[in-house]
C-alpha cells in the first residue's frame, strides 16, 4: 500500500512539476511575443518590424523593395528562355531578388535611423552602434546641463572622443576629457572628433564610416590594454544621469525617461 502510495504521489508531482514548465513556456511565448527587443524576435518578425520603421521615415522604400526583387527575377527569366535553362533561371532570379531586397532593405533602414535621430542630442550613439565588433563604444561618458555630450570609441583607429553639441562648448569639454584620457593611456594619442553639420564636423551618416577608414593605429592586445585603463577612469568618474540613447526632446518622451531612470 505504501508503495502504491509512494507511486501516486509521485506521478502527481512530476504532473505538477510538467505543468508549471508548460505554463512557464506559455508566459515566455506571450513575453517574446508583446517584446520590442530584436533578441526576442525570430527572423522574419525582426525584418517585418524593421521594414515598419522604415517605412515610417522612408515613404519610398516599399518601390525600392519591388524594384530590387523584380530586376533580379525578371532577368533571370530573360535568360533562362535565351539559354533554354527557364526551370534554372526563375528560381536563381527569384534567390538573387530576394537577398538583393534584402541588401537594400539594410541600407535604407540605416539611412531611416540616421534620419529619424538627425538633430537630437546623443544621437551619434546610433552611429557608433552601427561598427564593427573590433571597435568598443561608451556612449555619452561626458555631458552638460545644456546637453552637449561626449561619446567614447576604441578600436583600430586609435581612442576616439565624439562630442556633440554647441561647438564653443563641445571643444572645452573634449579638450577636458582629452587630457584626462591622455593621463591614464600615456603615450596613445587621443583624436577628438566633433559629430555635427557645420565646417570641420563630421554628420552623423558618415560617422561610423569616418571611424572605420581611419588609419590603424592600434593592434587588438593594445586595444585590450586600453579598456582596462579606461575602466580604472571610469571607475571615479561621477554616473552621468542621463537615459542611454539620443536624448528626448519631447515632454512625454522626457517623462517616460524619467520613469525608466527612476527604475534603474
Amino acid at each position: 500500500m505504501a508503495k502504491a502510495t509512494q507511486k501516486v504521489d509521485a506521478r502527481a508531482i512530476r504532473k505538477a512539476a510538467t505543468e508549471r514548465e508548460k505554463a512557464a513556456r506559455a508566459v515566455e511565448k506571450e513575453r517574446r511575443k508583446n517584446s520590442t527587443d530584436p533578441a526576442d524576435m525570430g527572423r522574419m518578425r525582426q525584418i517585418y518590424e524593421a521594414y515598419k520603421v522604415t517605412k515610417t521615415y522612408d515613404p519610398q522604400v516599399p518601390f525600392w523593395l519591388l524594384g530590387a526583387l523584380l530586376l533580379p527575377l525578371v532577368l533571370g527569366i530573360v535568360l533562362g528562355i535565351v539559354f533554354d535553362q527557364l526551370l534554372f533561371g526563375i528560381p536563381l532570379g527569384l534567390l538573387a531578388g530576394i537577398t538583393l531586397a534584402m541588401f537594400v532593405l539594410v541600407r535604407r533602414a540605416q539611412k531611416a535611423t540616421y534620419t529619424r535621430y538627425q538633430g537630437q542630442a546623443g544621437s551619434a550613439e546610433v552611429a557608433l552602434g552601427m561598427l564593427p565588433k573590433t571597435w568598443t563604444t561608451s556612449p555619452v561618458i561626458a555631458v552638460t546641463k545644456h546637453q552637449d555630450v561626449v561619446h567614447r570609441a576604441v578600436g583600430p583607429g586609435g581612442l576616439i572622443l565624439i562630442g556633440e553639441g554647441d561647438p564653443g562648448r563641445v571643444k572645452q569639454l573634449l579638450i577636458t576629457e582629452s587630457r584626462k584620457h591622455q593621463r591614464v593611456t600615456e603615450l596613445v594619442e587621443v583624436t577628438t572628433i566633433r559629430m555635427g553639420d557645420r565646417e570641420g564636423e563630421v554628420p552623423l551618416s558618415q560617422l561610423a564610416k569616418h571611424l572605420k577608414k581611419m588609419p590603424k593605429k592600434l593592434q587588438p592586445y593594445q586595444v585590450t590594454d586600453i579598456k582596462s585603463r579606461l575602466r580604472a577612469l571610469d571607475a571615479v568618474r561621477p554616473k552621468v544621469p542621463v537615459p542611454r540613447g539620443p536624448m528626448p526632446t519631447s515632454s512625454r518622451q522626457m517623462k517616460g525617461a524619467r520613469q525608466a531612470m527612476r527604475g534603474r
